[in-house]
């Protein structure tokens, strides 16, 4: 009974073997994820290693210091994500300005960017504390300090995605600011009562400025590292592999069907298993087969000495979990 009982926790670890060894995941929902980007470990680019969360293999979230986002878009061509915060002022609740959450920040190791193309509205500021002025004019008479004034003539303030008139009827006063670091927003929140972001996204269906309209989210914008590698990894008459990097020393790996390689998956010199590294969620069955062997060889001398085995625990030294 104990050796099969033995036996069983054996066949669960090899079943946990065959089940890590899937490639790369290319969809979160009906979100795309590609290089540089990832949601398994080992894939992509190292230089975004852990950022993105896939939960119930269909809600996607971005992950910075101030928390975990909603995902609501990709885009590959004009590199760029859009995330949500939850915490953020809403056209759904028009008249809730409470804000009690950590304001959104990112973190400046990454090679994320906020976009230019992000506007925030604050709402309920502190006139003494808060420089609430027309921009244009107070640009004007105060060039040197322009950037550091918060717009109450901004065009959405007057023209709100999805509610334009929901300011005036609940009496909310707006100003539109771009912070130019995740500290000025937090500045901003200790003198306002909530904020909330907007970003211009371009439709395409005419001409520049006039393809773009404002929509609710904060666009994170990041780059597209191209290596000859990695060119040569994803080239379909080399093998057609996945970019990916040792999860232990960060270097690059092309991640293949059946192994790994330094180059490409066709180039038979190059390619290798990985026994000490997790690569892509990839667990290395030799290796858990030599444990297994080892184990067993333990395992029966320890049956031997302890004859009574109680739920797979006869003392500390006899257990397993």
């Amino acid at each position: 009974m104990a050796f099969f009982f033995f036996l069983l926790c054996i066949t669960s670890i090899v079943n946990r073997a065959h089940s890590q060894s899937a490639v790369c995941r290319t969809y979160c929902g009906d979100i795309p994820i590609h290089y540089p980007l990832s949601i398994d470990d080992g894939c992509g680019s190292a230089y975004y290693r852990n950022m993105l969360l896939c939960t119930n293999s269909s809600i996607l979230h971005f992950r910075t210091p101030s928390g975990s986002y909603p995902v609501s878009y990709i885009d590959y061509t004009d590199p760029h994500l859009v995330i949500t915060d939850p915490s953020m002022w809403s056209c759904a609740d028009p008249s809730d300005t409470t804000f009690a959450a950590t304001p959104f920040s990112l973190d400046t190791s990454k090679r994320f960017s906020l976009s230019t193309r992000n506007e925030y509205l604050f709402f309920n500021c502190d006139k003494d504390s808060v420089l609430i002025e027309p921009k244009p004019a107070y640009c004007d008479r105060f060039p040197d300090r322009c950037g550091s004034s918060c717009d109450s003539s901004g065009y959405l303030c007057r023209n709100l995605p999805g509610c334009p008139n929901s300011l005036i009827e609940n009496n909310i006063s707006c100003c539109t600011y771009y912070p130019k670091a995740s500290e000025s927003l937090r500045l901003m929140l200790k003198h306002c009562e909530s904020y909330t972001g907007v970003y211009w996204k371009t439709i395409g269906t005419t001409v520049p400025p006039y393809d773009q309209v404002p929509e609710y989210g904060i666009r994170v914008d990041f780059e597209i590292p191209v290596t000859t590698r990695c060119l040569e990894c994803e080239d379909k008459r080399k093998g057609g592999g996945v970019c990916g990097f040792d999860t232990e020393s960060r270097d690059f790996v092309c991640l293949c069907q059946d192994g790994n390689a330094t180059t490409f998956c066709s180039d038979a010199e190059s390619k290798h298993r990985t026994s000490s590294t997790v690569i892509a969620g990839t667990v290395v069955f030799s290796v858990a087969g030599a444990v297994g062997i080892g184990a067993l060889v333990w395992f029966v001398k320890k049956i031997k000495s302890n004859k009574v085995v109680s739920c797979g625990v006869q003392t500390n030294e006899n257990r397993y979990f």
